[in-house]
């Protein structure tokens, strides 16, 4: 494990707190004109997300309906009733995004399968990056305003569902994640930057609960003029 990363792991909680942690559960209000473009503009109604800590499985409700979940995995995304009736599912989501642009609308289990990885992508964050499979390279920092972000590139591994393969993660002076750049290649592969803070500690691990990502331009620089996805999180839960 590079410095940098034992840094933020314990920074974050430690790595000792976090393996006798199973799950994490948060109250969760989203939106941005990416759901826009995609045609499912999100409302403002909290909603519950329920992540695995220790492999990648992930449930928001409500979803589409007050008494529907979501259901996702790398391999199978699915929406069930509450009592486990399965309303519709999808094997190898993934594929259904082949050749989309940022305009292809999604439906429904392509909105269920980008909240699922991406939640359970911040929620684990940056401690998945310590899981078998994962390689992790010191790069060049990041300067905001009068501060320097020391950065991680990640490159992850095919069995994980998420933005994509190469992913850069870079840390404040207190080792807590500042900022997050990826590509979102479920939506046409399109530069984002996203930007965290007002962290929290819940049951001994420090998240950040509010998340604004944007579009960035060629030198790295976020496009503030359009939030493109913003996350808040509450009542979050460790267990």
């Amino acid at each position: 494990m590079s410095d940098l990363l034992s840094q933020a792991v314990e920074a974050h909680g430690g790595a000792e707190r976090w393996q006798a942690l199973t799950e994490a559960r948060a109250t969760l209000v989203s939106g941005g004109d990416l759901f826009v473009i995609k045609g499912l503009p999100q409302d403002v109604t909290p909603r519950t997300m329920t992540v695995r800590l220790h492999e990648e499985h992930a449930s928001v409700e409500p979803f589409g309906a007050p008494d529907q979940k979501t259901d996702f995995t790398p391999g199978r995304v699915g929406i069930r009733k509450l009592d486990g009736h399965v309303v519709t599912e999808r094997d190898d989501p993934r594929a259904s995004f082949a050749g989309h642009t940022l305009e292809t609308p999604w439906d429904p289990l392509d909105r269920a399968y980008f909240n699922g990885y991406a939640l359970w992508t911040y929620l684990t964050t940056p401690f998945l990056l310590a899981m078998p499979g994962f390689t992790v390279t010191d790069i060049e920092p990041w300067r905001e305003g009068d501060e320097v972000w020391p950065g991680l590139r990640a490159t992850f591994p095919s069995r994980f569902a998420s933005h994509s393969t190469h992913q850069e993660f870079y840390f404040g002076p207190d080792g807590l994640l500042r900022r997050h750049d990826y590509h979102v290649d479920v939506a046409g592969g399109f530069a984002a930057a996203q930007y965290v803070y007002d962290y929290v500690e819940a049951d001994g691990i420090k998240l950040p609960t509010k998340r604004r990502a944007y579009r960035r331009d060629t030198a790295g620089r976020p496009l503030v003029g359009q939030v493109m996805v913003s996350i808040d999180l509450s009542d979050v839960h460790f267990g």
